[in-house]
């Protein structure tokens, strides 16, 4: 099992290469993949991605890629023809105005013009920059999701300790809800002897109402299906990618609890049903932080 919030980083420094790349993830309903890198790697956005995706099936990952290339590479230069031509023009012009003045515009002296030659920028990354990149990552995600699993074991045992006592008080409800309808019986009858003061009342009719107040508090089906999803809860916590599906069972547990409340007309099988529905609230909470 595997949180969704974790950090992760990775380094490549060889052949004058120093690149890092760096990954935050928190929760989210989907996965949702921000990439923050140089320019230089704009056209490989989607190789990231493509990577990230490998690793990660939820949640909001923001993606830090920061590089220095120190490898030594022959320098392309540019020559601005029309700014060279500007300049040029330029310097004619005040050479006829100011005809006293020496003149020493020479080619070094024009070369040394803003934007007459200057380095041509990268248009992309070469191959062993787009490797180091992928070895960066692929190591920040490793370390990434070592940390997401040592978060999600720890969420899986307090998940399982929650449910133990989810079991507990759906065992205390089991053992209490047989007793409801033979107690309601009961104080009918003490009721009626009370109301009626020695007179014979119709225990056909009592009896009757005695059925169905115990057909519509019966909760055994509720009951039976909250141990099936415990049982299914504790089988899916052994798998890695359960977000979605303990969301799901969760939605589950909230219905089968609300109709035990709805149905409950006694006062241990109500507390009991209200300290379910606080424990599930709980896994619930911690299930939104599981990818």
């Amino acid at each position: 099992m595997y949180s969704m919030t974790g950090y992760g980083k990775g380094e490549y420094r060889e052949g004058g290469i120093e690149l890092t790349a760096e990954i935050k993830t928190v929760n989210n309903r989907y996965l949702d993949i921000a990439v923050k890198s140089p320019k230089v790697f704009n056209a490989y956005e989607e190789v990231i991605r493509a990577e990230v995706r490998k690793k990660l099936s939820r949640g909001h990952a923001d993606i830090f890629i920061n590089f220095v290339d120190k490898r030594e590479k022959p320098k392309n230069l540019y020559v601005d023809s029309p700014a060279a031509q500007g300049w040029y023009d330029a310097a004619r012009r005040l050479k006829e105005m100011f005809p006293g003045l020496s003149d020493d515009f020479t080619l070094t002296a024009l070369i040394k013009c803003p934007d007459v030659v200057r380095q041509e920028e990268v248009q992309g990354a070469d191959e062993e920059l787009v490797g180091a990149l992928k070895s960066a990552l692929a190591t920040a995600l490793d370390n990434l999701n070592a940390m997401r699993l040592k978060e999600g074991t720890k969420l899986s045992e307090d998940m399982l300790s929650r449910m133990d006592e989810i079991e507990r008080l759906v065992s205390k409800i089991r053992t209490r809800a047989p007793l409801v309808a033979a107690e309601y019986r009961k104080r009918a009858e003490e009721r009626m002897k009370e109301i009626l003061e020695g007179v014979d009342y119709d225990e056909a009719r009592l009896l009757t109402e005695v059925a169905v107040f115990a057909d519509k508090s019966n909760i055994d089906e509720e009951l039976t299906r909250l141990g099936s999803h415990i049982l299914q809860f504790r089988a899916i916590c052994k798998e890695e990618r359960v977000g979605r599906k303990l969301d799901f069972l969760v939605q589950e547990f909230n219905r089968e609890a609300n109709t035990v409340c709805s149905k409950s007309n006694d006062l241990a099988v109500t507390d009991a049903a209200l300290a379910l529905k606080s424990e599930i609230e709980k896994v619930r909470e911690q299930v939104q932080n599981v990818e």
